[in-house]
Order: C-alpha cells, then sequence, then structure tokens
C-alpha cells in the first residue's frame, strides 16, 4: 500500500450518514475544514467505491457502487488519551447529513487497523481497474439484497459472468427454486 495507516497522530473514525449523501457530506466536511483552518486536525474524508463492469441488455456499463452505503470515513487528530477535541466533534457533528460517530457510548471509538487496511486498499484500487464483481463461487452460501427475493438466504448454484448474474437456489414454500439474480444484490452468509 502506497499512504500510511493514518497520518501521525490521527485515527479513523466512521460517520453514519443519511442514505445516498455520503459524496455530500464527504465534500462539506472538506470545504468546512479549509474555510475553519482545520487542517492538522481532519485528515482524509473517504467514501470508498468499486468500480464494476456489469452486463445490461447486452451492452458493457461501467458503474460505481459504494462500498460502505450510509458511511464516511474520517481522518482525525486525538488527544493523547484517544479522545477527539470539543471543537473537531461538534464540527463534525453539525455537518448537514451526518448522523453520528459510530463508537461506543456516544464517544467516537476509532477503526481498528485491520479494517483500517481494507478500507484504504478498497479505496486506492486503480481508476482503471473494473472488476466484475462476482466474487461468488458454486456452494457459497449468500443473502439476497435487493428485489422479489430480498432477505432470502440460499446456496450458489451457477454464475453467469457474460449476463452478471448468480443462480441461486432457495427455499420457497419448503420446496428448492432457483433464482437468477445480479451479482451485486447478493451478499456473503458466513458460516456459523
Amino acid at each position: 500500500m502506497t499512504e500510511e495507516l493514518a497520518r501521525p497522530g490521527m485515527h479513523w473514525y466512521v460517520l453514519r450518514v443519511a442514505s445516498n449523501k455520503e459524496d455530500r457530506v464527504r465534500e462539506a466536511l472538506e470545504r468546512k475544514v479549509k474555510i475553519e483552518g482545520m487542517e492538522e486536525r481532519i485528515g482524509r474524508v473517504l467514501v470508498p467505491t468499486l468500480k464494476e463492469k456489469r452486463m445490461k441488455g447486452g451492452v458493457l456499463k461501467f458503474t460505481e457502487r459504494k462500498l460502505y452505503p450510509g458511511y464516511v470515513f474520517v481522518e482525525m487528530a486525538c488527544e493523547p488519551d484517544g479522545s477527539v477535541t470539543e471543537n473537531v466533534w461538534f464540527m463534525v457533528k453539525e455537518t448537514t447529513g451526518v448522523g453520528d460517530f459510530i463508537g461506543s457510548g456516544g464517544k467516537p471509538t476509532p477503526m481498528p487497523d485491520h479494517d483500517v487496511v481494507a478500507m484504504l486498499a478498497a479505496s486506492e484500487k486503480p481508476e482503471d481497474e473494473a472488476l466484475t464483481g462476482i466474487q461468488f463461487v458454486r456452494g457459497d452460501r449468500v443473502k439476497i439484497t435487493e428485489g422479489a427475493f430480498e432477505n432470502y438466504e440460499g446456496e450458489v448454484d451457477s454464475i453467469d459472468e457474460r449476463k452478471g448474474t448468480v443462480t441461486v437456489v432457495v427455499m420457497v414454500f419448503g420446496r428448492a427454486t432457483q433464482v437468477d439474480v445480479e451479482y451485486w444484490m447478493l451478499e456473503k452468509v458466513e458460516a456459523e
């Protein structure tokens, strides 16, 4: 990875934001940081996205999908005890579209390093590196996240990379039923 995890004295924090307002919140925060001269207290503000190739009606289209919908990642300076100064905390919290920090007891909690590594790696993919996004294999347990079969869980039966679809076997009224779903409407279910 080309960049350090966080600038010296800073940690990454996660903000819950209004759905589909991630980019607007990022831009507003970056503006406020410049206006109020807080560059030494607030570093990068990221909304990681993934460029994907998708077949629609036989036409290849490139789309950008937010990796963490409803969240913005902020690099902020913290005090020796790990807390964030009140003026920084309030400036961020008072930004339109910001819900709250992810943390305990209403206080922002820094992200663990392993989560930061994953988030930064995802956000630093080269622009020209578009992925098909199909990261499933036959036998994977998956949950359908959109469409008529939303929240159904099943098993991957087959994958059609050309069409960008995955055939999933789900139980409908007690019978195993094959459903073709676009790959981006699926998420893996971890084995218990």
